[in-house]
């Protein structure tokens, strides 16, 4: 049921309060302005009759005289097949110049997370062709994971490279207070590459209203939801969600809440966590798995975005110097997977391979201090140069299992059997043969 109340009391950046009775949080309202604007805005605290309300499109030109229309319900969008190869903004408004979608029940936004019970156990890892994902730190389906990176570092590319060679059967894209060229690359990266028919993308640039980028998370969220339902695999790959973070500071500034850590606000845990807590495999149906990028700022993750989101997700990526690093780079996940549903030499190779490129870090540091070069020093460097090559550059694109042979391959070219530290049943099944 819509009801009406006439008169702003305050405008407070892109918050405005009315005297209102009977409305919940989360609601959805439409402010008529007296010169025929329209802007769509959402409940966002309720004090007694006081109502607070977050302008999607800011309040900029707003009148005090403007009327409030409340819904009785919160955002919705539309989900369908139609949704396939489409663009949309934080609003869920066409951005294609294509008509709006006119099938699929309506959903509302921000619903609760699918109760633990009825999950199943993450099993199906996701392969990606990027050997420092697959091999060492595999995603698992249903799983939730950041990338957590500096300003600078190439996220945007490999969350794209992702979204490419990710083997699920849709592609669900948050863009987050985006510069413009960022948003054109990801359309005609998709494009290009062929996937955007299976591909729906929400997109707020930084040129469009601040408060619409809390809703990007919510419209991907629900779309990826509904299609998990119908049976879907659903990627969703989110970025940046420190700027979603940073909106809702500015959001609670704006309504004088008590500030937590750095400004943020003391909800930012809950905020991020019921959005990565969407990350499910339904039984019998689909599943949605989340990559969000977190973009450090000043590479610290004590900051308290990424620190919040450490203890949400189940693991992390680390994207630094142009690489994802092999030492800070976890997913918990991956151990569900890697000798159970792939190779059984996947376990004791990839444990081998990491300590074997920390001892070429360990000899590269060494010299830089002065201390004489060994033969031992010389094949853990020229072993270290080859991982990098092979496996860390962001460029390689190759299977799962071509990177394990290649894997086994390199180690036969820099040591003896002995030296690798792997045993002996599992060195004689697959070390590469004369």
């Amino acid at each position: 049921m819509i009801t009406s109340y006439a008169g702003i009391d305050d405008i407070s950046g892109d918050i405005v309060q009315v005297q209102a009775e009977g409305v919940g949080y989360g609601e959805l309202a439409l402010l008529d302005d007296p010169n025929g604007e329209q802007s769509l805005a959402q409940v966002v605290r309720i004090d007694q009759r006081q109502v607070s309300l977050q302008v999607f499109a800011g309040t900029k030109g707003l009148s005090a005289r403007a009327t409030v229309r409340f819904f009785g319900r919160p955002m919705q969008v539309r989900v369908s097949d139609q949704l396939l190869g489409r663009v949309f903004d934080g609003s869920g408004r066409p951005r294609d110049g294509k008509p709006p979608i006119d099938e699929g029940p309506p959903i509302d936004l921000g619903g609760p997370s699918v109760n633990p019970v009825r999950r199943v156990v993450p099993r199906r890892p996701i392969e990606t062709g990027i050997p420092m994902i697959d091999v060492f730190n595999p995603l698992v389906e249903s799983q939730k994971l950041p990338i957590f990176s500096e300003a600078g570092e190439p996220y945007n590319e490999l969350l794209a490279r992702i979204g490419l060679q990710a083997r699920a059967d849709v592609i669900v894209f948050g863009g987050i207070g985006l510069k413009f060229d960022e948003s054109i690359f990801f359309r005609e990266t998709f494009e290009d590459g062929g996937v955007m028919d299976r591909t729906v993308m929400f997109v707020h640039t930084a040129a469009d209203p601040v408060v619409e980028r809390l809703l990007v998370p919510d419209m991907a969220l629900a779309t990826a939801e509904q299609l998990a339902v119908a049976g879907r695999r659903v990627l969703v790959l989110l970025t940046d969600m420190t700027a979603f973070a940073d909106a809702l500071k500015e959001v609670s500034v704006a309504m004088e809440q008590v500030p937590s850590n750095l400004g943020f606000p003391g909800s930012l845990y809950s905020e991020l966590a019921a959005r990565y807590e969407k990350a499910v495999d339904f039984a019998g149906a689909g599943s949605i798995t989340i990559l969000g990028v977190t973009t450090m700022p000043g590479g610290d993750v004590t900051h308290p975005v990424p620190d919040n989101t450490g203890y949400i997700t189940e693991g992390q990526y680390y994207l630094t110097d142009g690489a994802i690093s092999p030492f800070g780079s976890l997913s918990r996940m991956g151990q569900l997977v890697i000798g159970k549903t792939t190779r059984e030499d996947h376990g004791p190779l990839m444990n081998a391979m990491i300590r074997l490129y920390a001892k070429a870090k360990e000899s590269d540091k060494k010299l830089a201090m002065g201390f004489e070069r060994t033969p031992t020093d010389e094949k853990h460097l020229r072993y270290g140069e080859a991982f990098k090559r092979r496996f860390m550059d962001l460029q390689v694109d190759i299977s799962r299992d071509e990177a394990l042979d290649l894997g086994w391959r390199t180690l036969a070219e820099c040591y003896e059997p002995h030296e690798v530290g792997i045993k002996r049943d599992v060195l004689e099944a697959h070390w590469p043969k004369e």
